[in-house]
């Protein structure tokens, strides 16, 4: 019965100490005595922690010599060190007693012989398991180990200090163990645990530690995991009250918030997180960003929690300092560097809309805060919200505005406004996110911004570094400033509705653009600004400027390896990436220049410049194929293992997927149509690897055969048309030396792991000829007086290999074949490779080529000073958009539909016209599913009807395209009413649209010259036999005197918009021997009493005039606007307009202007260079 009393009180002597009940313990202490006489160890340690605490704990702390006297230190350590000498049996208890002793000697200041008898961790407690230690025993473990850490600062040793912290470590596993935590543990272990992470955060700072050591960041997961197993929100406030130690606990939740965050900018080494809800195979940096995620959010709701909306002398530093680490941190998770497979659940979208919570409820506790204004806008436009981004920015700009002047006149600077460098960069920003995700409204706010911009700069004073950080801007944030004005200027070119003036904004582009180049502002070699200007100049026909700056830009890009932090913010092989536009400019400009050989090259070196095609495109199983210029076969993949590719966003991919169809574009003004119709399907594997199956309704897209298609590599339909009808299949003849270049080549074989796609080739199709860019049908009459360039290669045979010669005509090279006919010594063009990463080279060969080959001298322009020695790529100054999905698709489908209609352009010209109408009819399918998805989204109506941002063309301007191109097929088919018809349609569509507007004229003004007689009212007789009714006699007897008089008559001319008039209806006088014109000849027969239907063989004069009228006014409002004022197709129609009515001195001078045009024209049009227009 007394064991059993004993093991009760002691047991309760225990817990009294764990809760710190001190009052009760003297009396549970007089109980062990009495009924365990020989647990003199515990009772003597716990009445002299009793004396202790209540010296200690007491409102008004007493001196030292007070202390000393009360706790009789004299008479009770000797005993204590008895007593623990004596105790054999109970370990712990002796244990317990150390630690009394050098709690003792610690409070009456005697550090050194504290340090002397405090034990080194818990393996001086005995040989004990750990579930068999009592609770007071993990308590004492943890104040020796915080006593002993104290006593060694004390004397300035601060690693002994941090390793005696961290032998404290093995006692907290009683707090989040299953048994219940008390009063005392709690207090001790957040006492342990604040000076131990603080002591770590010190000595980070001071360069004796680092974040990623495991024993450096172990206190601060301990922090963290206390307070999980304290299962109570994290509490604010301050911890131990001691006067040395007062630390606020949100100070913890901020070291541990800072070092995490200096780890992530730092991509140091992640040590693992044994954290309980995180698996072992989660990645490293998933790891680090669910630990960050949950640091960040309990520090913002302690620092939230305890900071007041600020007065207007108050300046909250603190928290401004947390948001500008938060979108320090948000700028390298949600960009190019981390994956979304590495953010886990969530993904950037997750993280952005979780930065855009803190943002707003940090606003709540500052006033005008322009740090988070600025970050508003930032994240805004990373989450696709344009207009929420640019209200925040119209708050900032006009905060800033006003502190500005309020600073200048009170001359009293304010610490939470910006400086002039971050204003500038902002703006900069601003700018260029209108021009890349813009619509034309916005280029108009785009070109305001930059007239502030530029007001903004001219108010700079002397700009040199001095003590005032806030008015001085470095000189790389004064040539972004200019790179911007520069590019508004330049978007505002393609927008403008003002003909006149486009020249001179232009010129005003170029001007800017090449002050940011300046090497005053060290950023002569920014690619961004070189690639921009690039393009104007080929805009304005200045080919050889074009060609020698962005050829000397490539051949001097050098890769930084160690732009390690750079690859953290871009992602991995940032510069390539970013120098594809640049190749694809360079190709368009070879090819203006006739060169198309070196042009093709140019589109390889796009590739080659990531030396592994694997880099690109990853690594996969293989399988034998044929490529699109060989019969040779060559090892290609089909399951593809992750490549660069997988990382890009969607503007990186079209950029490359515009490579690949300029690189068909040659291959088919070089080898034919036919040869670009076989290598359609290497576009659409193509757009199928890089943005996969954008088909989201099966009832617009079922399958044709049912067969199944394999992963990664699949067509867009399985086959490439569905048709149940006139879909034939592919012939496949091995390519031999006697066919013909322009016979379609063999794809390649029929696999199990393909599909084949339905692609009608025959050997006896006819070759039509080939033009530069051909936009009619083999079918069409040909046109007179026809300003396209002659092809050049139609006298080679093996156009790809054969190279060309430059000659000099007016002091402009151009490239002509080689008089004899034989093969230059240029390197031979690549004839084999995989149809997704078109054709490889070694980048040796194509830099040596281009560069030897492509070069065009300077003709000594303003331009041949910029210094190009070290080309500068800068990395991505816009944060990566996240769409939603369906505006992700819907973007997706705009380029599919682009590439359909490329595709059926091919088949058009290659004389295959059903496969041109199952291509277009895929294109329709299309834009009717984009309707009926803004259909069902009511927010989304007014998309079908104009452009909205991130959308390069509305609904409508697809349908416009759509229509167009079933023009072109009718007019292909000899059928032009039906063409009519549909340019018609594409006109209500999109009544700017410039392939239909021009197809229209044409035919408008062939009504008008009668080239194109109305159809009869009764069909005629057809099979040659003979017709007996007035219909076919009629047009018969009209056909005979048309042709018989049309060499002899004049061209008709009558003043623009006159109809039949008076003078018209009497012959005028004519000189001897003249003939009558053929208009007046047409008047004549034209009169009021119309004939029968069956009798009719042309329009009435009235008719005809309004045709011709119309096509005039279309056309010249057409040549007008951004899209199609460098259209030479445009301004030829015009020319004849001109023509027509009467007007040769004008037709001449639109003429001349034509053959400029074209003869500075590309294979394509320049606005396909690069998805962001003029921004690389």
């Amino acid at each position: 019965m007394t064991t059993t009393k004993a093991a009760n009180y002691i047991e309760q002597l225990d817990n009294a100490r764990c809760r710190g009940d001190w009052a009760a313990v003297p009396e549970l202490v007089r109980k062990v005595r009495k009924h365990a006489p020989q647990r003199e160890c515990l009772t003597l340690t716990a009445e002299t922690e009793c004396a202790i605490s209540n010296s200690t704990n007491s409102s008004e702390r007493p001196s030292i010599a007070a202390i000393v006297e009360k706790l009789n230190v004299d008479v009770t350590i000797p005993k204590l060190q008895a007593a623990i000498e004596a105790e054999a049996t109970h370990r712990q208890d002796a244990f317990q007693a150390r630690v009394c002793v050098g709690w003792m000697y610690w409070v009456v200041t005697q550090y050194d012989l504290a340090l002397d008898h405090l034990p080194n961790g818990l393996a001086e407690a005995g040989q004990d398991t750990r579930d068999s230690l009592t609770e007071w025993t993990s308590v004492c473990a943890m104040k020796s180990a915080y006593l002993r850490a104290n006593c060694l600062m004390r004397d300035s040793q601060r690693q002994p200090a941090l390793a005696a912290f961290e032998s404290g470590l093995p006692s907290l596993d009683r707090v989040w163990g299953d048994k219940p935590v008390h009063s005392q543990l709690k207090y001790w272990s957040e006492l342990y645990l604040t000076e131990y992470c603080m002591l770590t955060s010190e000595s980070i700072r001071q360069g004796n530690a680092t974040f990623d050591q495991q024993n450096s960041i172990s206190c601060f997961r301990a922090w963290a995991r206390y307070w999980e197993a304290m299962s109570a929100p994290v509490t604010g406030g301050f911890g131990f009250k001691g006067s040395m130690t007062s630390v606020p606990r949100r100070t913890i939740w901020s070291e541990y918030y800072q070092g995490l965050s200096k780890h992530l900018l730092n991509d140091d080494a992640f040590p693992a997180a044994n954290l309980g809800n995180t698996s072992a195979d989660t990645p490293v940096r998933t790891q680090l960003r669910m630990e960050l995620k949950r640091v960040e959010a309990s520090y913002e709701k302690l620092l939230l929690s305890e900071t007041a909306f600020p007065r207007a002398d108050e300046h909250r530093s603190e928290v401004e300092n947390f948001i500008r680490q938060v979108m320090e941190n948000w700028a390298i998770l949600c960009g190019r560097g981390w994956s979304e497979r590495d953010l886990g659940q969530g993904g950037r979208a997750g993280i952005s809309r979780g930065v855009l919570e803190t943002l707003y409820n940090a606003a709540t506790k500052t006033y005008h805060s322009t740090l988070i204004l600025r970050s508003l806008f930032s994240v805004h436009v990373s989450v696709a919200e344009f207009d929420l981004a640019f209200k925040a920015l119209d708050s900032y700009l006009e905060i800033v505005s006003k502190g500005k002047a309020r600073i200048a006149k009170t001359g009293i600077p304010e610490p939470s406004l910006d400086s002039d460098a971050t204003v500038l960069e902002t703006m900069a920003q601003a700018i260029m996110t209108l021009c890349l995700y813009g619509h034309h409204k916005s280029a108009e706010k785009a070109r305001q911004l930059g007239a502030e911009l530029e007001d903004w700069l001219a108010r700079l004073a002397q700009n040199q570094p001095s003590s005032e950080t806030s008015s001085y801007v470095p000189p790389k944030i004064i040539s972004l400033a200019w790179q911007a004005i520069g590019l508004s200027h330049a978007h505002w070119s393609r927008s403008t509705y003002e003909a006149a003036s486009r020249t001179e904004i232009q010129s005003k582009a170029i001007r800017c653009l090449r002050k940011s180049l300046s090497s005053e502002y060290g950023r002569s070699k920014d690619t961004r600004s070189i690639f921009a200007l690039g393009v104007l100049l080929a805009e304005r026909k200045e080919l050889s400027t074009a060609v020698e700056i962005v050829r000397s830009t490539l051949m001097s890009t050098k890769r930084d390896e160690a732009s390690v932090n750079d690859e953290l913010h871009s992602g991995p092989y940032w510069q390539e990436r970013s120098l594809i536009p640049m190749w694809h400019l360079l190709a368009l400009l070879l090819s203006a220049r006739q060169d198309y050989v070196m042009a093709s090259r140019a589109c390889d070196g796009a590739v080659e410049q990531f030396k592994d095609p694997a880099v690109l495109f990853g690594k996969t199983e293989s399988f034998k194929s044929e490529h699109l210029n060989d019969a040779e076969a060559k090892s290609i993949t089909t399951e593809v293992q992750g490549g660069l590719i997988d990382e890009m966003d969607d503007i990186e991919k079209e950029e490359l997927l515009e490579v690949k169809m300029t690189q068909l574009a040659l291959v088919e003004l070089q080898d034919g149509p036919n040869a670009a119709v076989n290598a359609s399907y290497e576009l659409l594997s193509l757009f199928t690897r890089l943005f996969g199956n954008v088909s989201t309704q099966p009832a617009l897209h079922p399958d044709s055969d049912g067969s199944k298609t394999p992963s990664g590599r699949s067509s867009v339909r399985g086959s490439i048309f569905g048709s149940k009808e006139k879909s034939r299949t592919l012939s496949r003849q091995s390519d031999d030396a006697s066919t013909d270049r322009g016979t379609a080549l063999p794809i390649r074989p029929p696999t199990s792991q393909t599909v084949t796609p339905s692609i009608h080739v025959t050997d006896d199709t006819p070759r039509p000829p080939t033009s530069r860019r051909a936009s009619i049908g083999p079918t069409d009459p040909p046109r007179r007086n026809s300003l396209k360039k002659r092809n050049r290669s139609q006298s080679r045979g093996k156009t790809s290999t054969n190279g060309t010669l430059p000659h000099h005509l007016d002091g402009e090279p151009f490239f002509t074949p080689n008089s004899d006919g034989s093969t230059s010594d240029l390197p031979s063009s690549p004839s084999k490779g995989p149809p997704v990463a078109m054709t490889f080279l070694t980048r040796e060969k194509t830099v040596s080529s281009i560069n030897s080959h492509g070069s065009i001298i300077s003709k000594g322009t303003e331009f041949s000073d910029l210094s190009l020695e070290l080309t500068h790529v800068p990395s991505h100054l816009l944060p990566l958009v996240q769409f939603s999905k369906e505006k992700e698709r819907s973007r997706r489908t705009a380029i599919l539909i682009k590439v359909w209609t490329m595709i059926a352009g091919f088949y058009r010209r290659a004389n295959m016209l059903d496969e041109c109408k199952a291509a277009i009819a895929e294109a329709q399918k299309l834009v009717q599913g984009l309707e009926t998805e803004a259909t069902r989204d009511p927010a989304a109506n007014g998309a079908a009807k104009s452009a909205v941002w991130a959308e390069k063309k509305s609904i409508e301007a697809l349908w416009g395209d759509v229509f167009s191109e079933l023009g072109s097929l009718s007019l292909a088919r000899g059928s032009p009413f039906e063409a009519r018809a549909e340019f018609e349609n594409a006109l209500t569509h999109c009544p700017d649209h410039p392939a239909a507007t021009i197809g229209l004229s044409n035919i408008l003004l062939d009504i008008y010259s009668e080239t194109l007689l109305p159809e009869a009212a009764i069909p005629a007789l057809q099979n040659n036999e003979i017709a007996s009714d007035p219909a076919s006699v009629a047009v018969y007897e009209h056909n005979l005197k048309a042709a018989s008089t049309a060499a002899a008559h004049a061209l008709p001319s009558v003043a623009l918009g006159l109809g039949p008039s008076v003078a018209l209806e009497n012959e005028p006088v004519l000189a001897p021997g003249a003939k009558p014109t053929a208009v007046f000849n047409r008047a004549k027969d034209s009169s009021d009493n119309l004939p029968a239907p069956y009798k009719t063989t042309s329009l009435p004069l009235s008719d005809r005039l309004a045709a011709r009228d119309r096509a005039y006014t279309l056309l010249s409002g057409l040549t007008r606007l951004g899209t199609a004022w460098d259209s030479s197709e445009a301004w030829f129609a015009l020319a004849r307009a001109y023509e027509e009515s009467g007007q040769p001195d004008k037709a001449k001078e639109v003429l001349w202007w034509c053959v400029e045009l074209e003869e500075a024209s590309g294979v394509r049009s320049w606005r396909n260079v690069a998805a962001g227009g003029y921004i690389a």
